[in-house]
């Protein structure tokens, strides 16, 4: 059974349809939640049991996506996060400004929505275009998509592992958080020193220092290399200019795969080194302290929409996605506390809700005020859609002040199945680890329980890399995948780029097809991925301009806020699982360092800066240009 809380079976023929005898299938009861602080009984109790409730604010929390926020109550004598909220903080409105405008437009405003992966939009956009105007691109324009998309990865990896998650393990933070664990680094042995070249963790941790570290340094270098890569594509980055419906409008020689080919080359040593950096970092803080695999930890949920098309078996149509979509290089998948439940596109598309019962958003399903009910009672193929599936959603803004009980974010709460799920380059690992006949195998293995990679030399030899399952998921196992991920993308873009070569020696050159906008009435998704995870756009056309489009980040699943059923969004749920493991004697040395591994494991693309606010005392700290803000010399106010 693929659904447990949607009212969809399945017939003999695996044909989905809603449950009969249901009156109103898709209706639902809202549970109210009442904050701590609403709750003066609870309140006073924790008060009473001790005096170490706090409430500890994050905001801003900047992101690719507009800004966020992170409220919680924390009990600082028995170390647990009581209470979370996770708050987008602006509007942005690309769904309104895109209504009424040429379909072809949305390709380059939506790579608007984000500066650091600008790209993805664009292709996802282009996707769903092209299912709405029924083309798509020749072999080796798909080459070209894939080798823009596996590019666009290797430069947002390092800038997650090492510029935005990495300061959090560096020697600044560990040293002033947890200085005892700081003592350990400096004479435990790592064991990868083959690898990576460091002599104990210690070295690592140093070498992770913003700005003066050199692993910092490199991985700064390190995306450049994989940006001058892409714009050989691309023509610019982040917003490149040169994908259209239909394919890419540039030509590519022999000598822009020659340079592209040059650059993947570096990922493959690199890539070694990282994942082995992060073996190192991970298993030490495990033997240090068992409970570092609790934070962030929370089930095993996740949701990949599956990227990297076949160039031959993507057609661009929505009846032949479960097929075409089965065969890219990372497929499909929905898994559910660990457990692969489907790897159809079509099955993961019924299954998603937006909500906004916490969302500065009117009900577009009211029928009533600016609310339009829904258009569509079922997808291109029959199958049942929610009043609240993307393809149905309205974006009506509604600001309101900030409730805790009521509303707190201008993040929707999607869910699958009526479950939060989260998304990132781990859920692409995952799904090739578990999915059964694996398509592509060139470079990669799946086993059912990992996936080894076989790594061509470099300056170091071949070798093989194996990810393997994690038995227990969080922050750690998050970074550790991110970093496996560097030598999966690295691989998949060279398989793109050999096909590329064997296409170029057989004249299939071609890289686009002609296209024309329809007037008729015409509906569209398109299902890819960015940087941290799950990306799709849903379009509605009509008369050649676009009547509705949908944009579902990454950022928005895992920043959701709690849903109309109580259940917290992934931010929420991670945080609150949370141990407050930081060396602390006194409530006002509380940095919370714990509490920001666990957000930024998720990578929220934060490039400025993140205060908290703990009763009458602001720390601000800056991400990017200190020790990830620990540091309380120059930084309190």
């Amino acid at each position: 059974m693929c659904f447990k809380n949607l009212p969809i079976e399945f017939d003999e023929q695996g044909n989905a349809r809603l449950k009969e005898g249901v009156a109103d299938p898709y209706s639902y009861e809202v549970k109210e939640v009442t904050p701590i602080e609403q709750d003066e009984e609870k309140l006073q109790q924790l008060l009473a049991r001790n005096g170490h409730i706090r409430r500890v604010d994050f905001d801003p929390v900047t992101r690719v996506a507009g800004a966020l926020a992170f409220h919680t109550v924390v009990d600082l004598e028995n170390r647990q996060v009581l209470e979370t909220n996770s708050m987008a903080t602006l509007f942005r409105g690309y769904e309104v400004i895109l209504k009424g405008r040429d379909p072809r437009d949305a390709i380059f405003i939506s790579s608007r929505a984000c500066g650091v992966c600008g790209g993805v939009h664009s292709t996802t956009s282009a996707l769903a275009l092209e299912m709405a105007f029924g083309i798509h691109p020749p072999p080796m324009g798909i080459v070209a998509r894939n080798l823009l998309l596996s590019l666009e990865y290797l430069y947002d990896h390092p800038l997650h592992l090492f510029l935005l998650a990495g300061p959090d393990y560096s020697e600044p933070a560990v040293r002033q958080t947890n200085p005892e664990i700081w003592e350990r680094a400096e004479r435990s042995t790592a064991p990868h020193k083959e690898i990576h070249g460091y002599d104990t963790v210690g070295q690592i941790m140093t070498d992770m220092t913003p700005l003066t570290g050199k692993l910092y340094a490199e991985a700064l270098h390190m995306t450049r290399v994989a940006r001058e890569a892409y714009v050989l594509i691309g023509g610019k980055y982040p917003h490149p200019q040169t994908i259209v419906p239909g394919g890419i409008s540039a030509t590519i020689d022999i000598s822009d795969l020659n340079e592209i080919h040059l650059r993947i080359a570096k990922f493959f040593d690199y890539g070694r080194k990282v994942a082995a950096i992060y073996d190192d970092l991970s298993d030490f803080f495990y033997e240090v302290n068992p409970q570092y695999q609790d934070i962030g930890s929370r089930p095993k949920n996740m949701i990949e929409p599956g990227q990297w098309d076949d160039p031959w078996a993507y057609d661009g149509t929505y009846e032949n996605a479960d097929e075409w979509g089965r065969k890219r290089w990372a497929p499909p998948a929905v898994i559910v506390d660990g457990e692969m439940v489907t790897t159809k596109l079509s099955e993961m598309n019924i299954g998603v809700e937006e909500f906004i019962e916490h969302s500065f958003y009117e009900d577009w399903t009211a029928g009533n005020g600016n609310g339009n009910g829904h258009q569509f009672d079922t997808d291109p193929l029959g199958k049942p859609l929610s009043p609240y599936h993307p393809w149905n959603k309205e974006t009506i803004p509604k600001p309101t002040g900030t409730n805790w009980k009521d509303k707190y974010s201008w993040s929707t709460s999607p869910r699958w199945d009526r479950m939060a799920m989260e998304t990132g380059a781990y859920s692409r690992l995952w799904a090739n680890a578990v999915a059964e006949d694996y398509g592509h195998t060139k470079f990669m293995q799946p086993t059912g329980s990992s996936l080894r990679m076989h790594v061509p030399g470099a300056e170091l030899p071949t070798a093989e890399l194996e990810w393997k399952v994690p038995e227990r998921w969080g922050a750690f196992e998050r970074n550790r995948g991110r970093a496996y991920a560097m030598v999966y993308s690295a691989l998949i873009a060279y398989e793109n780029l050999l096909i590329g070569l064997d296409l170029m020696r057989k004249g299939e050159t071609k890289m686009s097809v002609k296209h024309t906008v329809p007037k008729d009435f015409r509906i569209g998704v398109g299902f890819w991925g960015a940087g941290r995870g799950y990306l799709t756009h849903h379009c509605v056309l009509d008369e050649g301009v676009i009547q509705n489009y949908q944009i579902l980040t990454p950022s928005t699943w895992m920043a959701s806020p709690t849903d109309p059923f109580g259940n917290p969004g992934p931010y929420e749920e991670a945080v609150a699982a949370t141990p407050l493991l930081e060396n602390y004697e006194k409530p006002e040395d509380f940095k919370g360092i714990d509490v920001l591994r666990a957000i930024r494991s998720f990578d929220p693309c934060m490039p400025c800066t993140t205060h908290i606010y703990a009763d009458s005392r602001v720390i601000t700290r800056e991400v990017v240009t200190c020790a990830c803000g620990v540091e309380d010399d120059d930084h309190e106010h």
